[in-house]
């Protein structure tokens, strides 16, 4: 496999805290990468440096072999780099299909085709059969007419996905995705995000606290602790790195 995004000598302060400090870091395409580690151990400062929500003080970012390290969050979507968030970021005044409607046309960046009737903007057919498409595909037929603000934790965060993937990424980025889920609700989440995996062919980058949902997603893990990577391979193996076991995951 080759890597679709790398960072090397990656470096984050702020003022004069820093957050990471000289990191290595790749992932290869296809792979589902999951990186954990202590709070405050760097983990949502990776993510957001990879992402270009946050400028980085030192390194490069490459992805797909091309240097990203000065594009911001929008440019970086573009090249194919998609994400979600601890608390997911809907329009929650508006249904969970308009939502859908919105990331489509977004992606488009085009009002060719569209109709308007007294200030509304009428979505094109193929635009609307592709939000019906998404939403089969991430089980929110029960809530397309809802409006999002008023939708369940578990399918505020499906929403988002759907929102994510409708804007066609390549490498997909998720920010404990499974945060606040009950066990139910993580386990299908499991399912959900393996299933959106192979069905779009695409490479996953996750931070997740949950041991359970960590080694059902993992091909890959990385292990951060004070902004540094202290293990990085295959998940059995890093799970029995004594130092991993002494900083993070315990002796039991």
């Amino acid at each position: 496999m080759t890597a679709i995004l790398e960072a090397r000598g990656l470096t984050k302060a702020y003022g004069s805290v820093r957050v990471l400090e000289d990191v290595d870091f790749d992932l290869q395409d296809g792979e589902a990468h999951v990186v954990i580690g202590p709070n405050g151990a760097g983990k949502t400062t990776l993510f957001r440096c990879l992402s270009g929500e946050t400028r980085i003080n030192g390194g490069t970012i490459r992805f797909a072999g091309e240097d990203v390290s000065g594009l911001t969050g929008a440019q970086r979507v573009k090249r194919g780099i998609g994400r979600t968030f601890q608390v997911a970021r809907i329009f929650p005044s508006m249904s969970a299909f308009e939502n859908l409607i919105v990331a489509i046309e977004t992606r488009e960046r085009t009002h060719q085709g569209l109709r308007f009737t007294f200030g509304y903007i009428a979505p094109r057919r193929a635009v609307v059969a592709e939000a019906e498409r998404l939403v089969t595909e991430l089980g929110l037929e029960d809530t397309v007419d809802d409006v999002a603000g008023t939708l369940s934790h578990g399918d505020k965060k499906r929403l988002e996905l759907a929102m994510c993937l409708a804007l066609k990424p390549r490498l997909l980025m998720l920010d404990e995705p499974t945060a606040g889920m009950s066990p139910s609700d993580r386990a299908e989440a499991v399912r959900l995000i393996t299933r959106v995996r192979d069905s779009y062919g695409l490479s996953l980058l996750l931070t997740e606290h949950d041991m359970e949902v960590v080694f059902g997603l993992a091909t890959r893990l990385t292990v951060l602790h004070h902004g540094e990577i202290i293990a990085s391979g295959q998940p059995e193996a890093v799970r029995a790195d004594p130092r991993v076991r002494e900083v993070y995951l315990g002796q039991h």
